[in-house]
């Protein structure tokens, strides 16, 4: 079975911002090269689109390094879950008000919890979060 793993988009982040990368970020990129798989929530490719979009404006990043991030982007292993929506008004409103997290970040608790595998984050209220329910959490 192919190692899965949730990667929120401010892990993603790291790969495209060298000054956020780490050898943890980087390791967590590698690990899809040799085969694993990068599960994410429906609204990931928003909330990616939103950073960039924002880095462009407060000119922190170029137009053709953007476009060089979403080709690597195109070449990774990433399943969008398609059950997300489902659970928005659900485990996710539930996991939100639980932790405090925003619903958006609680979408990609709920993801690891539901398939049962590790979370990627640099978020620390994610990451503790995670970790309080027993999810391994990889990027720091």
């Amino acid at each position: 079975m192919t190692a899965q793993v949730v990667t929120d988009c401010s892990l993603a982040m790291a790969w495209c911002f060298q000054d956020e990368a780490t050898p943890q970020t980087d390791h967590v990129l590698e690990s899809f090269a040799q085969g694993a798989e990068c599960l994410v929530p429906s609204h990931w490719t928003l909330e990616v689109a939103n950073t960039l979009l924002g880095a462009i404006r407060a000119k922190r990043i170029s137009h053709d390094r953007v476009t060089q991030f979403v080709t690597l982007l195109d070449t990774l292993p990433i399943t969008i879950d398609s059950e997300t929506a489902a659970h928005g008004l659900g485990r996710i409103l539930a996991l939100s008000q639980e932790t405090g997290l925003t619903s958006y970040d609680a979408a990609y608790l709920e993801l690891a919890i539901r398939k049962g595998v590790p979370l990627a984050s640099l978020d620390n209220a994610l990451r503790s979060a995670a970790t309080a329910r027993g999810i391994p959490v990889l990027g720091r």
